[in-house]
Formats: C-alpha cells, structure tokens, sequence
C-alpha cells in the first residue's frame, strides 16, 4: 500500500486510520499483558512513570511503521525519552504514545490508550486511540470511526460513525482533566455557559467529544505533541477542532520548544 504524502488523498488518509488502528490493536495486547500482571513502574529524567507496557508496546509500533511507512520519520515517547529530541523534524512524520494516561495505567483506572497519528505540514491527517481495557477503539482521517467491544488483538470491522454533536442550548458539556485543572482552565469555564463538567484521563477526552458525548476541553497544563495528535485528528475527522485559546490553528512540529505543546481548547463545533 502507498500513500501520496505529504498530501493523502481522503480514501488514502482513512487508509491511514485503520492502518494505524490494526497496529494499535496489536499493540494493546502487549499493554493489556501487562496490565493485569504484576508489574513494575520506573521513573523517567522527567519524574513520569513509565512500565514495561509503555516500551513493549512501541517497539511492537516502532516495527510496524517502518513496514508499512518506510522513510517516514517517527518521534515516539519513550524512544525520545531514551535518545533525546532534535529540534527539527520533517515536514510528514508519525507521533506515537504507546501508553497516554499512565498513570491512569498504574492506579489500573482502565482509561489509557494507545496512539499514533500522522502529521503533514504541522497538521493531523490521520490517528487513532485505542483504550484495551475499555475495549474502545477511535481512528479517523477524513472520517472518524468508533468500534466498541473491540478487543485487544482483534481484526479491525467497520465501527459507527462518529459526529460531534450540536451545543445543548441548556449550556456546554465541558471536560477537564483529571489530574491537570489549574486557575486558567477554571477561568475559562467560567465565562462561558457550562451546564455539566465530565472527567476521564489520556486522550479519550478528544474522543469523547467526536463522539459527541461532551462539547469543549480547555487545558493549560503540560502535555507533548505525541499526547494530542491521534485525538486531534479524529475530532477533526468527526467535525470538531482544536484551537489555541487565541483562536488560531494549533499545529505540530515545534521541535524548537521540545515538541512541548502549548495550551489548547478542543472544541465539538465553532468556539463560543
């Protein structure tokens, strides 16, 4: 299979999803071997945790990319952790997070997934999220699909559609993270008209908005390009947007800041 990048056609891009959906369902099986074993975390030079789910599950990734999408760069989490981060990338490249919400992972929550995306030209094109232990799988490129019972090694099948949903004239559904609700997000919140607040951990929360379950999620706190890609094109795909808090595009590539991202707010329809 080929591809014409950096510019995938939208029948190549949703080739993409699900290319990247069956890598992260091998993937899950490893991760999942892990999480219901007894196992041991580390702590990285950044104090984050990491298992041996995190590096069995990209080296499973890392292998399949390069069979599939040969010359084509990735930064992947616990490689970058392991060799460092230049600060310049190609212009098309794959971000990789074999295990978003490890902490999640740790306290067994069940809410870590499982991403890849693909980015051109500083914008997601195509990705997918997997969360193993709650058997949800999320890809999308020009459109985005949700597969429920999905099983850790499963052969992927046709899923739902999914579609952000209108705004509730009652007031916005917004989630937050679990762990990362600072002063600016609750700011934020409120000066707008927020009838409910949901919390889940990892990059379900970009999901959970493309399947219209919720409609904004503002955060300020820290996280990398490789934690957000995978979600950030699915929203695309199902409607939504991911904007700075300024209102211009948000995009990845920024090596010169450690592909640190900035802060953000994902929003189901235009921002309000």
């Amino acid at each position: 299979m080929s591809f014409t990048l950096p510019t995938p056609t939208p029948q190549e891009r949703n080739q993409l999803a699900r290319l990247f959906a069956g890598i992260a369902s091998d993937a899950g099986v490893v991760v999942m071997d892990v999480y219901t074993s007894e196992f041991e975390t580390r702590t990285k030079a950044d104090y984050s945790p990491v298992s041996d789910a995190d590096e069995r599950a990209e080296e499973i990734i890392l292998a399949r990319l390069e069979d599939a999408l040969p010359g084509v760069p990735v930064l992947a989490e616990e490689r970058a952790a392991r060799e460092g981060l230049g600060e310049k990338v190609a212009e098309t490249f794959l971000l990789v997070d074999p295990v978003d919400g490890t902490k999640e992972f740790v306290q067994r929550r069940g809410d870590f997934t499982v991403n890849i995306a693909l980015i051109c030209g500083g914008k997601p094109m195509a990705g997918c999220v997997f969360a193993p232990a709650r058997r949800e799988m999320y890809f999308g490129g020009a459109e985005g699909q949700m597969i429920e019972g999905f099983a850790p090694g499963e052969a992927l099948r046709e899923g739902r559609i999914l579609q952000t949903r209108n705004y509730p004239a009652e007031g916005l559904t917004a989630i937050t993270s679990s762990s990362h609700l600072d002063e600016r997000t609750k700011t934020f919140l409120s000066e707008r008209k927020i009838a409910s607040q949901m919390g889940i951990g990892s990059s379900l929360k970009f999901c959970w908005l493309a399947a219209g379950k919720a409609d904004v999620y503002p955060r300020w706190g820290p996280t990398m390009e490789w934690d957000t890609a995978a979600g950030h094109a699915i929203l695309n795909a199902a409607g939504g947007q991911m904007l700075k808090p300024d209102g211009s595009p948000f995009t990845y590539g920024n090596g010169a800041a450690g592909f640190k991202n900035g802060p953000f707010v994902a929003w189901g329809g235009e921002p309000v």
